[in-house]
């Protein structure tokens, strides 16, 4: 649908009749980057959106835009929805980042809420999940069971988050196997089937016989499918490969927070934060693992989730080198937020150029 048909259809979507004493529903607002039937990512935040209608009911009034480019379109989706009443609005990519800072500033009484960013304003609140804890429990799982130790990862943008990922997933692989092999391919999107299918073949060719993935489709699995390999779900559970590819997945469970930032925005007491939560509150949780995994593997993956959620492990405990060798964690040592936030580098024994 043509951009200027979604606006068209949202102004239409948000026209509701007030309550009997004239109290107007708190309307909510979603902007998604995906289409929300894209088995992952954007599927999960629109499930969010769901428990917030459960939880509120007629006392809110939800709209959201699909398949939003990161730029432009995104600004004029976020005003479109500001102007019909909007008092909170949701942006669930990294890229709506300047889009939601530069929009807000136009509208301050209307509160706003970015998922993966770093910018914040007075009506502008960033989130996160701790995606690097799961990558964690697949790295060592994937270490166990690969048995050509070549393993492929599907990455998205050479963002922080994503590198976070890849360096987690192979430092708790490389634990377990110290021949253990990532190839990596850069795919610079966050849902194109296609490209995520491609993508996943030219890593099983080159040898992978478990995939991961930081991208938003279900193709991936579809093609580990095919080809007789094994594979994580990614934002999502994607069970429907539970009998065949998938042998576990990271799950984002959005809920909880939508439902309570929407209460706050309710009751007046919202705020601008930084919220990043994993395991520990279950922002993160991982889907059952299949039976492809053997029991004592499973064991060692659910005690390193325990000790995760319990604050008793953090994936980046020293020691750990950068790319080049040089030392970024000494034994021991805990990388804190700040150094997570803005990682940019391998660590040492992964191949290849982080693309500019």
């Amino acid at each position: 649908m043509k951009l200027r048909s979604i606006l068209a259809a949202l102004a239409v979507a948000v026209s509701g009749p007030a309550f009997a004493d004239g109290h107007e529903p708190t309307k909510v607002g979603f902007v998604y980057v995906g289409p929300i039937g894209d088995g992952g990512w954007t599927y999960e935040h629109h499930q969010g959106l769901l428990a917030v209608e459960e939880e509120f009911g007629d006392k809110v009034e939800t709209m959201y835009v699909e398949n939003v480019p990161e730029g432009a379109d995104a600004e004029r989706v976020m005003t479109q929805m500001a102007l019909q009443g909007a008092d909170l609005i949701f942006t669930t990519s990294f890229g709506y980042m300047d889009p939601t800072i530069n929009v807000a500033a136009k509208f301050p009484d209307v509160k706003f809420e970015h998922a993966t960013g770093f910018k914040r304003a007075d009506n502008v609140s960033t989130y996160s999940a701790r995606f690097y804890e799961g990558r964690a429990v697949q790295g060592h799982i994937a270490g166990k069971l690969t048995q050509t130790n070549k393993v492929g990862y599907i990455a998205s943008f050479p963002i922080p988050e994503v590198i976070r990922g890849i360096n987690s997933a192979y430092l708790h692989a490389q634990k377990v196997n110290p021949d253990v092999e990532f190839n990596i391919i850069w795919v610079f999107t966050w849902f194109d089937p296609t490209k995520e299918a491609d993508a996943a073949k030219a890593l099983i060719d080159q040898g992978a016989d478990i995939i991961l993935q930081h991208t938003d489709s279900t193709a991936p699995l579809a093609a580990a499918e095919e080809a007789g390999v094994l594979g994580f779900g990614q934002a999502s559970d994607m069970a429907a490969f539970t009998e065949t590819s998938r042998i576990g997945s990271i799950i984002d469970n959005w809920a909880p927070y939508y439902i309570e930032r929407t209460r706050a925005v309710m009751d007046g007491t919202w705020e601008s934060v930084d919220t990043w939560d994993g395991m520990d509150t279950g922002m993160v949780e991982m889907g059952a693992m299949t039976d492809k995994i053997p029991a004592d593997v499973q064991a060692e993956a659910e005690a390193m989730m325990a000790a995760i959620a319990a604050g008793e492990y953090h994936p980046f405990t020293g020691p750990i080198n950068k790319q080049d060798g040089s030392v970024w964690l000494a034994e021991g040592e805990v990388a804190d937020d700040g150094a997570l936030a803005g990682l940019s580098f391998y660590i040492e024994g992964v191949t290849g150029d982080i693309p500019n």
